[in-house]
């Protein structure tokens, strides 16, 4: 069986075609102008056939939770202004949603509260487990966001950190020092949205050649990519592709 654009010489061997609507000469340009958030992959108009084209996410607001938080919230954020006195300066605001408390720090402090998050007798937060990154483009002035998942294993709690900072300035202090598991995830965070790590041992692109040009989960990253030969028929790179154009 061919794929629907495809012919076949009369000998039954399928032969590639350029698919309807699209243009071999289509640029890989940055998603449209349309405002994040709103349908999918930037995409307009009426090519969009997967219900998605018109699609509107609502954004809430992240506004700091009031006390008391509940669960073992309060004593975490206690616990840590108690053992860290430059709390005030270095958390921006406490956070609690979705059953999840979220500690935002400023950037330049991150290390000295993973440091304190992890040594401190009534906190314990052995284990980061996860670090990752965020890009809120279009809702954030500092747009790219590192969030860190600690665990502590000694009172089975969890808590995330989260940390901002703009694509003009990505810099933070690196956790490997703190957390060497932070090592190849910090890595990973700085290839995809190009977030810097400041005293990282190997700073290096762990998933795209060393080569590459630009972080590859960065919303206005160009969608690109390559065209794949499947069966005989070619299917072109997502940019090129008539509902993106």
């Amino acid at each position: 069986m061919t794929a629907p654009n495809d012919r076949t010489t009369d000998g039954g061997v399928p032969v590639p075609v350029t698919p309807a609507g699209a243009s071999s000469t289509a640029p890989a340009e940055h998603p449209p102008a349309t405002p994040a958030g709103r349908g999918m992959f930037g995409n307009q108009g009426s090519g969009d056939v997967s219900g998605f084209g018109g699609l509107v996410r609502q954004r809430t607001p992240i506004e700091e939770a009031s006390r008391p938080y509940g669960s073992y919230f309060d004593d975490v954020r206690d616990a840590l202004e108690e053992a860290y006195p430059e709390f005030g300066e270095a958390i921006e605001k406490v956070v609690v949603d979705r059953g999840e408390l979220t500690l935002h720090v400023r950037p330049e402090r991150i290390a000295e509260v993973c440091q304190v998050m992890r040594d401190d007798l009534a906190l314990r937060f052995e284990l980061c487990s996860s670090v990752s990154g965020v890009d809120y483009l279009g809702a954030d002035a500092r747009r790219l966001h590192v969030v860190y998942q600690l665990t502590s294993m000694t009172y089975r709690r969890r808590v995330r950190l989260e940390a901002a900072v703009s694509a003009e300035d990505p810099h933070l202090p690196s956790v490997t020092a703190v957390y060497p598991t932070a090592d190849w995830q910090e890595r990973e965070t700085y290839d995809m949205f190009g977030i810097v790590f400041d005293g990282h041992p190997a700073l290096t692109r762990i998933l795209m050649p060393d080569d590459w040009e630009g972080h590859p989960q960065r919303k206005d990253y160009p969608l690109g990519g390559v065209p794949v030969e499947y069966k005989g028929a070619e299917i072109p790179p997502p940019d090129k592709r008539r509902s993106y154009q």
